[in-house]
């Protein structure tokens, strides 16, 4: 399979500076889950809670929200198995890394710079867990194209490890006028490549690489898991 550009890979990540850092909790995770995509930031959460081990690589770190064990009183984050986890990001965008690895810095976690549409060569400990929140749609190509990701992150993962993550669809979901909206102008930037994407696809790129795959649609968001 032919790699797909630089370019426009790093499109979809070009956006994620410094600054757009200070307010991506609050308008992505406060306001569009809620209001544009219509699922809220809490199931998101739980779904980390559902999944994650005390190995874990996080992949598409964001500001590294979801992995914060703090802030109970306003709702409560991702509850580690262990007191003292292994935590690794991966991440194309340097400033997603160091964003996330400062607010994590108590964890001492790791930090891999990776284009996950390319293998992985690390040669580091596999993990029991991977997380892959809200990166799908940010790649290029088709879901089918772009599920690529699952056979290179799989190389990370030890036997029985559980991957899981959330991905704004297009096709066969509840979409509101704003998400539509959205949808499009992000998409015409290249910060979105999801024009093409669906459920059924998505359904297909899990069941073809994963046992006990699960799926769940909120909003315009798809919750999935699945077992190596």
């Amino acid at each position: 399979m032919s790699v797909i550009s630089d370019d426009s890979v790093k499109a979809g990540q070009a956006i994620y500076t410094p600054r757009t850092f200070q307010l991506y909790d609050l308008i992505v995770l406060g306001i569009s889950n809620k209001f544009i995509w219509q699922c809220p930031t809490q199931r998101l959460v739980d779904l980390y809670n559902s999944n994650i081990t005390g190995n874990h690589l996080d992949v598409g770190v964001g500001t590294g929200y979801f992995l914060e064990r703090e802030a109970r009183h306003q709702g409560g984050r991702c509850q580690f198995p262990s007191s003292t986890p292994r935590i690794a990001l991966m991440d194309l965008n340097t400033n997603a890394l160091e964003f996330a690895a400062r607010r994590l810095v108590r964890y001492q976690p790791g930090r891999y710079c990776q284009n996950v549409l390319e293998p992985i060569t690390l040669n580091v400990k596999k993990f029991d867990s991977v997380g892959i929140n809200y990166l799908l749609h940010c790649l290029p190509g088709s879901i089918e194209s772009k599920a690529i990701a699952f056979d290179y992150l799989q190389t990370m993962m030890n036997p029985n490890a559980v991957i899981f993550g959330s991905t704004l669809l297009q096709g066969n979901v509840s979409r509101n006028w704003l998400a539509k909206l959205l949808m499009g102008v992000y998409n015409t930037k290249g910060i979105f490549s999801n024009q093409d994407d669906d459920l059924e696809g998505l359904v297909r790129s899990l069941n073809n690489r994963f046992r006990d795959v699960s799926i769940q649609v909120v909003g315009c968001v798809a919750l999935f898991s699945g077992r190596l």
